[in-house]
């Protein structure tokens, strides 16, 4: 199990510094914030990993205006838009 871990971690790695690893990003507003979460290997890791996300994100009391799966690499993990 621990070898499969690793692999994986160096999968993640190797998409990352390409720059074709798979991201979460989720926009919502009151606050206007946008939030992404990642990487995955694969665009349905992604997927199937949004719904905890967007449950944690709503608890917050926050409204989700948007999600997309997206392939590139995010340079914050939160932007938050003071307009």
């Amino acid at each position: 199990m621990k070898l499969l871990e690793t692999a994986e971690n160096i999968t993640v790695s190797l998409l990352e510094q390409l720059r074709l690893a798979w991201w979460l990003e989720v926009v919502t507003n009151n606050p206007h914030c946008t939030y992404y979460f990642g990487p995955f290997i694969t665009e349905s890791a992604a997927k199937v990993s949004q719904f905890g996300y967007i449950e944690d994100i709503a608890q917050e009391g926050a409204e989700i205006s948007s999600v997309e799966v997206k392939r590139f690499q995010p340079k914050v993990l939160t932007l938050i838009n003071d307009e």
